[in-house]
């Protein structure tokens, strides 16, 4: 054997031993690649190509491959062949790169890939082909549509809990006007002393009084006059909630804690962070859960039901109660140290019975609005039916006299008000509001919208006497004979203010 031969054999042996390490190369690589020669015929495709597209080795060699998997864009308009990125890359001489298209396969379905196709050439620069590297990414466009998705989902949650606390907060400012307490009476008054104090603090409230006095009325004159009247008032009929549900009710649970949870659900207490939660009837909270409650209250911080993660929260607590929740602690019924820490402040609300005085105010209320509210026409007590309704002891407190004077509405026909068969105990006889002999154009009641002029001309000129000095010696409150705290709040609820009428 000669030098030449030599050479060439080992040439030949290195040769082969690069083909065979470029072979074990494509046979362990994940992505599909392929060849192309100068004409766009597949030259070779490794076993991952293969595999990925369902080829056999005879589908691709020699053969046009573009005909073969007509590649697509990613909404699936097929790509011409003269418009082809991987063939450009045969006709410019650059790499292409492509991220959102689509590989069919042999079978007629297709894969989402990326590829990239790079011109091969000689030693002397001239193009002998392509090889085009290209991979699944099947799994990174589901994980794209998972996340869509949940995008989606989160979005749509957001939305309804942003319903569901713009429905609590219109809740202020009903058609009832809650912020807005009608009466005159002394014991009125010092309820509205108490209000306006506690309003001004931080300090939780525990509000007592019988059912239909207006307990939930206060909670809402509370908020209103607070640092947080801004934020939600969200209220809890704690009297209403089935035992196992006051938890998530409180607290929210996520998906799949428990049967019938069947998305994640926010709890009150985070509704109402940054403003008001008021606990009606808290005395029905199941003792067994009265300990949870209490960490809320004095870590402000919950968890909600199968999760761990804990939560932290800015929530103002008023509760109301119509119990005796201390005699209730004391027989072991209600925990002593919950019932301590909802009554930083306690405020008894006095039932209708003991202010007398604001019961015709409260019906002339009534009865403007439901007149409003029911479409009908102005109706107007007379002497005779307002004095019944002072005599009467009404039981049911304010809720009564509301649903009196409702009915007494519902009853009446033209500009007349049928009262005695909506007032119980007081047979069927109907009164008509005629003028009484002897009333003067003075005794005859007025309606509240002109009570409230008269009261606002009263107030400012009171203010105006004394220099718009409200407290103090010679202030408006001492000449109205009023706290000035109360005149504060009457001046609030008025809209009074200096400079303006």
């Amino acid at each position: 054997m000669t030098i030449g031969e030599d050479n060439d054999e080992r040439d030949d042996q290195n040769l082969s031993r690069l083909l065979d390490e470029r072979a074990r190369i494509l046979e362990a690589a994940g992505e599909g690649i392929y060849g192309l020669d100068c004409q766009g015929l597949g030259t070779f495709a490794n076993p991952a190509a293969i595999d990925m597209l369902g080829w056999t080795l005879d589908d691709v060699i020699g053969q046009p491959v573009h005909e073969i998997h007509h590649h697509s864009h990613a909404d699936g308009s097929p790509y011409p062949r003269e418009a082809c990125p991987v063939y450009a890359a045969l006709r410019d001489g650059r790499v292409h790169r492509e991220e959102d298209e689509v590989f069919w396969r042999a079978d007629g379905t297709c894969i989402p890939v990326e590829y990239t196709s790079t011109p091969i050439r000689d030693s002397d620069g001239n193009q002998l082909g392509a090889v085009v590297v290209f991979r699944d990414i099947s799994e990174r466009k589901q994980s794209e549509r998972d996340q869509l998705a949940a995008y989606a989902e989160i979005t749509r949650l957001k939305e309804e809990l942003e319903s569901e606390r713009d429905y609590l907060r219109e809740e202020v400012e009903v058609a009832h006007n809650f912020h807005e307490i009608v009466g005159q009476s002394a014991a009125l008054q010092r309820l509205l002393s108490q209000i306006q104090a506690v309003a001004a603090t931080p300090a939780n409230a525990l509000i007592l009084g019988e059912t239909g006095v207006g307990k939930e009325l206060v909670a809402r004159a509370i908020h209103a006059a607070s640092d947080r009247a801004e934020g939600p008032l969200v209220k809890v009929n704690c009297a209403s909630i089935p035992a196992e549900l006051f938890e998530s009710e409180f607290f929210g649970h996520v998906k799949g804690a428990f049967t019938g949870a069947l998305r994640d659900r926010v709890g009150r207490f985070q509704l109402a962070d940054g403003g008001t939660l008021f606990l009606d009837e808290v005395g029905e909270v199941p003792l067994e859960l009265q300990g949870k409650l209490l960490r809320a209250l004095q870590e402000k911080e919950f968890e909600r039901v199968g999760e761990d993660q804990t939560r932290q929260v800015n929530v103002r607590v008023i509760a109301a109660t119509n119990r005796d929740l201390r005699s209730e602690s004391e027989a072991g019924r209600f925990r002593q140290d919950l019932y301590f820490r909802l009554s930083v402040f306690p405020i008894d609300v006095p039932a209708l019975r003991e202010r007398r005085e604001d019961v015709i105010p409260l019906a002339q209320h009534f009865l403007q609005r439901t007149c409003v509210d029911f479409g009908r026409p102005e109706l107007v007590l007379s002497r005779a039916q307002a004095d019944r309704l002072a005599a009467y002891h009404w039981p049911g407190n304010i809720r009564e006299l509301q649903n009196v004077i409702e009915r007494a509405v519902i009853l009446s026909s033209g500009t007349r008000l049928v009262l005695d068969a909506a007032l119980p105990e007081t047979g069927t006889e109907v009164d008509s509001p005629v003028r009484l002999s002897g009333e003067t154009e003075q005794e005859e009641f007025v309606t509240m919208a002109v009570m409230k002029q008269r009261q606002s001309v009263n107030i400012r000129a009171a203010l105006d006497s004394a220099h718009w000095r409200v407290s103090g010696s010679g202030g408006a409150a001492e000449l109205l004979g009023v706290k000035p705290t109360t005149l504060a709040y009457q001046m609030k609820v008025l809209n009074i203010v200096k400079g303006e009428r």
